[in-house]
């Protein structure tokens, strides 16, 4: 499943009032009916979709927006948001450059996490696991499908590193957009997808009086097991 489009930043007054309106009666929802072990799927990527899709229909702003958070090869963490780019049964996708500093964290541990913080209908979703590159394969078809901008961008910024001035990138950019003036641009090879494969997968509902509603899927070999835990 891909992530959904962005909402109109055009839209007018009435549009986002309704949006606004539509997420606070989500959230009253959500913080008076709770969250029990009957309400959740016995697959945690299945009730992602549930919660998510719930935001894409009401119109939440950027609901693809998640914290990755990576621990580099001296036992430094670090977080920074990121967009989800799709997830299916494997896990979660998002695409970056591989020489910037969350790769080289990513690649010296083999190990991540993600966090979905929904504050306006105070929903969050938290994903522990190992993490891959997708296929070179999958990574061409995002990239071929980004804005002809955000390509010659993937060319041009040494992400990570230091920049002298504004002016530096931008020509960096426009060299790139000449070299590539009239002909398709291909991915970088040093640009491209990482999936997060979740060992654990925690589903979190807030609720009165800090009561919240917290459940964790834990990763077995014979499949999900779900505990609730104390919030």
């Amino acid at each position: 499943l891909t992530a959904a489009t962005l909402p109109d930043l055009e839209a007018g007054p009435a549009d986002r009032l309704t949006r606004v309106m539509s997420l606070d009666r989500l959230r009253t929802a959500y913080e008076s009916e709770g969250l029990d072990l009957a309400d959740l799927d016995v697959d945690p990527l299945s009730q992602f979709g549930h919660w998510y899709g719930a935001l894409v229909a009401a119109g939440y702003f950027e609901p693809e927006a998640m914290v990755l958070a990576t621990v580099d090869a001296d036992g430094c963490p670090d977080a920074r948001a990121v967009l989800m780019k799709g997830y299916d049964r494997d896990g979660w996708v998002f695409f970056t450059n591989y020489e910037s500093t969350k790769a080289r964290a990513i690649e010296a541990t083999g190990r991540a996490a993600l966090l979905f913080a929904w504050v306006e209908v105070r929903r969050q979703v938290r994903i522990v696991g190992p993490i891959e590159r997708v296929s070179e394969a999958e990574s061409d078809e995002y990239f071929a499908t980004r804005p002809r901008g955000s390509r010659i961008g993937a060319w041009a910024s040494l992400q990570s590193t230091p920049l002298g001035s504004r002016a530096e990138l931008d020509e960096r950019f426009e060299a790139f957009a000449r070299r590539f003036s009239g002909s398709d641009i291909e991915r970088p090879p040093h640009w491209g997808g990482y999936r997060v494969r979740p060992d654990h997968v925690e589903f979190w509902q807030g609720r009165p009086s800090r009561l919240h509603d917290r459940f964790v899927y834990r990763r077995h070999a014979s499949g999900w097991e779900i505990t609730r835990l104390h919030p």
